[in-house]
């Protein structure tokens, strides 16, 4: 069963085939993105749905009605929670400690986390309760730690040495390091805390080792980006422009064995979800990616932690150049000098949407489909990958 495309690349299609030009048909502009005509009619009429163009359930109201049933479904744990908590404290003979009651509560199928919330107490420490016996120093710090929370749940702007007087007036006493360290451990800081700093002047350090560097015989540090097999090795970065309302930032991912950009996503925003975005549209468009290699500068993006679970939840591997050295990322800079003279340097802007579909267009027409490069035998990305592969490897 062939894989699905990303909900990214579905609109960009539909945005291309509503601006297209007269006399262009439905037929063409499935061809130059590799689909089928009648693939890109499904996608049109749901986005009419989605518009209010034409009757039917769109997926907000379907988010909307899984959502209800989501609250209503919580409700009912919460009032399970209050219930099984009243008739527990109830009980004279049992001690004050609500950690049974969780893990009772947990047996029945009702969340931690949701009878934490409601018990107004963190988990934290119920974790640590439920991973092992507790013994007398654990209780004692459980109970220096309840009635530091209380203090700071009622006066949050309270630093840990106000809090160490308001726990003594409770009946824990302890020293102010030992209370700095509780408070450390769970993150109980007052809102009036240090300062937040500006922005480092030079980019973190590295997440992964640089795996596409060779030294020669002089000791000079080169790059090789080659690869024998598609989801060998790919190599992503981002670029920018500006349109009349404001920038628009573009972050793509290209195949070095056919150079092929296997994925992409376009945002009015450079956060750490423009990269996540890009890696997920390149694996649901490429199937099986464990191993490959993926290259990068030390952008915060591609050093987020986001992107690195995303990279090791897929078996791939990640690889990162040096600080401001361009060419470590030859391959990626080469095509965007591409798209920035073919595309973003032709003429100004006006809004982003317009250079949305000017971009998805040249790489999905232009650059995959007519574009022969010299590297690739004078083949086109989608031809190279067609003739050099086998039909059950090739990508979606």
């Amino acid at each position: 069963m062939p894989k699905p495309y990303p909900k990214e690349f579905r609109d960009d299609v539909v945005r291309v085939a509503r601006n297209r030009e007269p006399g262009v048909h439905l037929k063409q502009i499935a061809a130059d993105f590799g689909i089928s005509e009648s693939c890109l009619t499904n996608w049109m009429k749901t986005a009419d749905v989605e518009d209010g163009v034409k009757p039917g359930t769109t997926a907000v109201e379907n988010a909307e009605l899984r959502e209800a049933k989501k609250r209503i479904r919580l409700l009912e744990q919460e009032n399970e929670v209050l219930r099984r908590a009243a008739a527990y404290l109830s009980q004279a003979n049992l001690p004050k400690m609500m950690y049974p009651l969780v893990r009772e509560l947990a047996v029945d199928g009702i969340p931690v986390t949701v009878t934490c919330r409601v018990l107004k107490i963190a988990r934290q420490p119920y974790y640590r309760w439920l991973a092992q016996p507790v013994n007398d120093a654990e209780l004692e710090q459980a109970y220096r730690a309840n009635a530091l929370f209380d203090a700071h749940r009622d006066d949050p702007e309270f630093g840990y040495r106000f809090l160490v007087d308001e726990a003594r007036e409770a009946g824990e006493s302890m020293a102010e390091r030992t209370a700095w360290r509780i408070c450390s451990q769970l993150g109980w800081w007052s809102v009036f805390g240090k300062p937040k700093r500006g922005k480092a002047k030079r980019p973190g350090p590295p997440v992964h080792d640089d795996l596409c560097a060779v030294v020669d015989e002089q000791g000079r540090v080169r790059h090789e980006f080659t690869a024998d097999a598609p989801n060998e090795l790919w190599v992503t970065d981002i670029t920018e422009h500006w349109t009349g309302e404001g920038k628009l930032y573009v972050c793509a991912i290209k195949d070095v064995y056919s150079n092929r950009i296997v994925g992409y996503s376009i945002s009015d925003r450079m956060k750490s979800r423009l990269a996540v975005a890009a890696l997920s549209n390149a694996i649901a468009r490429r199937g099986d990616v464990a191993g490959c290699i993926v290259h990068s500068d030390r952008g915060s993006q591609f050093r987020s932690r986001k992107f690195v679970h995303a990279l090791h939840r897929h078996g791939m591997v990640g690889s990162m150049g040096r600080v401001g050295a361009a060419g470590d990322n030859a391959a990626m800079e080469s095509f965007f000098s591409l798209l920035q003279k073919n595309v973003l340097d032709r003429q100004a802007w006006a809004t982003r949407e317009e250079l949305r579909i000017a971009i998805v267009t040249w790489i999905e027409r232009t650059y995959h489909r007519r574009r022969r490069q010299a590297a690739l035998g004078r083949l086109t990305p989608i031809e190279y990958e067609t003739i050099m592969t086998t039909p059950a490897t090739q990508a979606a």
